[in-house]
């Protein structure tokens, strides 16, 4: 993913087909691509339900698990981790590890497959492939690398392992029966999460995604790892990163692990790494020519602000900092913007003002200082001054997703909606947003008084998730607002014809026709 802080955000944040229009108008290329490749199966289905869900398997008609099926499953898996609250939901860092991860993808000889990178608040050592190109990254694993090659060395080992479909491969083996296990049982994990399961425990088992599990796991065969391994160290090379630094992560883990045999990291376990593999993975990694360390800035900013954001309920962000920046004169920037990070989120903004001031000063590139200290400004009761630094930046790097966001928040709490929805817009017809952010778009309609785009937003929020009926109701809502013009009608009963199309023949049977301006239509 190419690095998004300052100035150093690749051309693409992310491959999703998700857009929403200018002003009222809806996005043609959006209404059929969310109802094919990225559907999932709507929450924890029932054996019977996910028959008629899940795709046919050995039939002459389709011998092997499609890129569409694969979302399917993978779609479901994310749903369930949204909705635990597990997901970092956080613009700066979302932006940082999806841009790393697209930055390598991207040179992979299927870089036209969608990918979606993502953190998950966890502190244990681990990162896994869920089916459908999504690719997640434990906090601890984050915090745990010791440079920005070894983070890119594990992305590119699990992005290997979607374009070299050894999940689909799995699951394609174990045949229909144990895909529908496969995907009642990722369900049941994810309830575990909900219900409050150990962390350790659950992100363990969300891993058995990647080793897909119908009665017990089916671990990738030692070729898979090698071969995730070689076509990583390639993707790792040619993206400009030190291929060395894949098997010194793994091999540091495996020295870990002797030094305390009882804290084994769950990456370990689901990567199992012998000797054989080691040797082969550096012998690989020697064949490049050597690359010299550079990090970017980015990587050291988001480890800090991944480290302030995630600290465990309880204890206090600024510890960490009064320890380190009190002993070394010589902080880095990214230690000093921790430090001050930590104030703000810890209820001492004020002093934290003055720290980001000076930092966007003599860094006015770097983005994350900027909506940082917009962020305290806002803390300390001054939003007029905030939205002047969102200004400036959005004066540097138009267009620049994390201070859009942020300036559209700001917006927001300046009681100037109307402007917030319009940045949005504006941004999201040329950058595809998450779901998060198509949620804030739709507070933003809301508020503005466009009640009935709110809706269709929130429509398009639950096609992201999964949820087709609810993101129909979403649509019957904007069609019973008063006042709808007929543009927005044909609009709304278009996308909904969509979404009833889309789903499984029992629930179309159960679901009226779409709302042709009759009936429950205020609006005409």
């Amino acid at each position: 993913m190419s690095m998004c802080c300052g100035t150093e955000r690749a051309s693409g944040r992310s491959n999703t087909p998700m857009s929403i229009a200018n002003s009222r108008r809806w996005p043609a290329a959006l209404a059929g691509f969310l109802l094919t490749a990225w559907l999932a199966l709507p929450g924890p289905l029932a054996a019977s339900e996910a028959q008629d869900q899940l795709p046919e398997l050995g039939t002459a008609a389709q011998q092997t698990l499609s890129i569409e099926d694969e979302a399917r499953i993978g779609r479901m898996v994310m749903r369930g981790l949204r909705d635990s609250g597990r997901l970092v939901e956080d613009p700066e860092t979302n932006e940082y590890i999806q841009s790393l991860g697209l930055r390598l993808s991207s040179l992979s000889n299927h870089g036209n497959r969608d990918f979606n990178f993502f953190l998950v608040n966890e502190r244990t050592i681990n990162a896994f492939a869920l089916p459908g190109g999504f690719v997640g990254v434990n906090t601890g694993l984050l915090l745990d690398t010791r440079n920005e090659s070894e983070l890119a060395g594990v992305l590119a080992h699990e992005v290997s392992h979607v374009t070299q479909r050894h999940i689909a491969r799995g699951i394609e083996s174990a045949g229909r029966t144990n895909l529908v296990s496969t995907a009642a049982t990722l369900a049941a994990i994810l309830l575990g999460a909900l219900a409050g399961v150990d962390g350790n425990a659950t992100l363990g088992a969300i891993t058995a995604a990647q080793t897909i599990a119908a009665e017990s796991q089916i671990a990738f065969t030692r070729s898979n790892e090698q071969e995730a391994d070689r076509v990583g160290i390639a993707l790792m090379a040619e993206a400009g990163f030190d291929p060395n630094a894949m098997p010194a992560f793994f091999e540091e883990m495996g020295r870990k692990t002797q030094l305390s045999p009882e804290k084994i990291p769950e990456m370990l376990r689901s990567h199992p790494i012998t000797s054989e593999r080691m040797a082969e993975s550096k012998s690989r990694a020697a064949q490049y020519p050597p690359v010299v360390p550079n990090d970017s800035t980015s990587y050291a900013i988001i480890r800090e602000r991944v480290r302030v954001l995630t600290t465990p309920a309880g204890q206090d962000p600024r510890t960490y900092y009064a320890s380190l920046i009190g002993t070394e004169p010589d902080a880095s920037i990214a230690q000093v913007y921790g430090k001050a990070l930590a104030q703000m989120i810890s209820g001492d903004a004020v002093h934290a003002v003055p720290v980001f001031q000076g930092l966007v000063a003599t860094h006015p590139e770097i983005m994350q200082f900027h909506t940082a200290l917009a962020q305290s400004l806002i803390a300390v009761g001054n939003p007029s001054a905030a939205l002047e630094v969102l200004e400036r930046a959005l004066e540097l790097s138009p267009r620049n997703v994390p201070v859009t966001v942020r300036y559209a928040e700001a917006l927001l709490q300046a009681n100037r909606p109307k402007r917030a929805h319009e940045v949005l817009l504006d941004l999201f017809n040329n950058v595809p947003p998450t779901q998060e952010q198509i949620r804030l778009t739709a507070i933003a309609a809301n508020a503005a008084g466009d009640v009935a785009d709110s809706y269709a937003y929130m429509a398009e929020y639950h096609i992201m998730s999964g949820d087709l009926p609810l993101a129909g109701n979403q649509l019957e809502l904007a069609l019973s607002v008063p006042g709808i013009t007929s543009v927005q009608k044909a609009r709304y009963v278009a996308r909904l014809k969509e979404i009833r199309d889309a789903m499984p023949p029992q629930r179309q049977r159960s679901q009226p026709p779409p709302n042709s301006g009759s009936g429950r239509n205020p609006g005409g």
